[in-house]
């Protein structure tokens, strides 16, 4: 047992939550993001503008979303070189094989054979040979074997969430908001976890209200603290940056957390918000504006994944321009300003609790 603790640790494989669940899986929605996001975003402006070039662009950058994961999850374990570059086919092998549920797939079976060709990695004299092929061997037959029953799975769970949400507004409005907003100011990646559950139509508009709310939320009521580049930081970068102050004072949360259960329901319920871009952009708020780019691109040319749930490309209307401003950026602010002087006048939040 020691010698394997030794071998594990001198090949630096750790098998934690951290490393797995947070490390890797930001990784991987950032690997999203450079690929299949950024990707849609230009491909339909190329659409909507007329320039084949642009669509082109976007095609090609979409195309690579599998090796881009893949690859992103190796550098976020660590890997060597020759196990890093063999990433490339596995991404692509696991994300094909797995459908509606390929970035899941991608997820567990990068994470597979990443380790096991770190395991082998200059072990022997022809590591050139060795590494690569343990490496796609192993990762190619995985996503052969469980990835399309993984796919399965989650494109299943997805349209539960999504027809829940139909079935259900107000309610799951509220509970789709609150939990991937929290997620997404916690370590961990709303981004990846919208896209590996392929979360579109009403679910997703929720998703992107409680992501939104968090963002907003925080850059505002920490206004007083940490002024204008804490209002861009947090509401064009990430509410994650409040982590350490929430570890101090988890009171300072409610405000956007409560603004989140509000907006919520008002996107389902009043404004029947539906993000039908790539599903990662439910998990991005208004990181790079990505939440509401992700809504409008939606409207315009929705993805794959919410042509397979019933959407449809339309003409958005006024009443649909407004319920986005007022869902990404008005009502989220009003809210937490609101419950953020009620916390501060009972005491719970006091001025520097927020200081970035």
């Amino acid at each position: 047992m020691s010698a394997l603790t030794d071998f594990l640790k001198r090949k630096n494989i750790e098998f934690s939550v951290k490393r797995y669940g947070i490390d890797a899986l930001g990784a991987m929605a950032q690997g999203l993001f450079c690929s299949l996001l950024i990707g849609t975003i230009i491909k339909t402006l190329g659409q909507q503008l007329g320039i084949q070039f642009l669509t082109d662009i976007g095609t090609y950058a979409m195309a690579m979303s599998g090796p881009a994961m893949a690859v992103a999850i190796g550098k976020a374990l660590q890997a060597d070189p020759l196990v890093l570059f063999s990433l490339a086919a596995v991404g692509w092998a696991a994300n094909s094989e797995g459908g509606a549920g390929g970035p899941l797939a991608v997820l567990l079976i990068a994470i597979i054979a990443a380790e096991f060709g770190k395991a082998v990695s200059k072990e022997t004299k022809v590591d050139i040979l060795v590494t690569p092929a343990v490496t796609i061997l192993i990762g190619v037959a995985l996503a052969k074997l469980i990835a399309p029953p993984i796919g399965t799975a989650a494109n299943a769970f997805g349209l539960l969430i999504d027809n829940a949400t139909k079935l259900q507004p107000f309610w799951m409005g509220i509970a789709v908001s609150v939990l991937v907003g929290i997620a997404l100011t916690l370590p961990i990646s709303s981004a990846a976890i919208c896209a590996v559950l392929q979360l579109t139509g009403l679910a997703g508009g929720a998703a992107v209200a409680g992501c939104c709310a968090q963002m907003i939320g925080f850059a505002v009521i920490s206004f007083k603290e940490n002024r204008y580049g804490g209002l861009v930081s947090q509401g064009l970068g990430t509410s994650m940056l409040q982590m350490p102050n929430i570890v101090k004072n988890p009171k300072i949360w409610i405000p956007a957390t409560l603004a989140s259960a509000i907006t919520g329901p008002i996107a389902t319920c009043v404004f029947k918000l539906q993000m039908n871009g790539a599903p990662i952009n439910s998990g991005m708020g208004t990181c790079g504006l990505c939440g509401p780019i992700g809504v409008i691109t939606g409207w315009l040319s929705p993805s794959a994944e919410a042509v397979s749930r019933g959407a449809e490309a339309l003409s958005p209307a006024a009443l649909d321009w407004i319920g986005l401003l007022l869902i990404c950026l008005v009502l989220p602010a009003v809210f937490s300003l609101v419950f953020a002087a009620i916390c501060r006048k009972i005491g719970w939040i006091k001025d520097g609790d927020m200081k970035l």
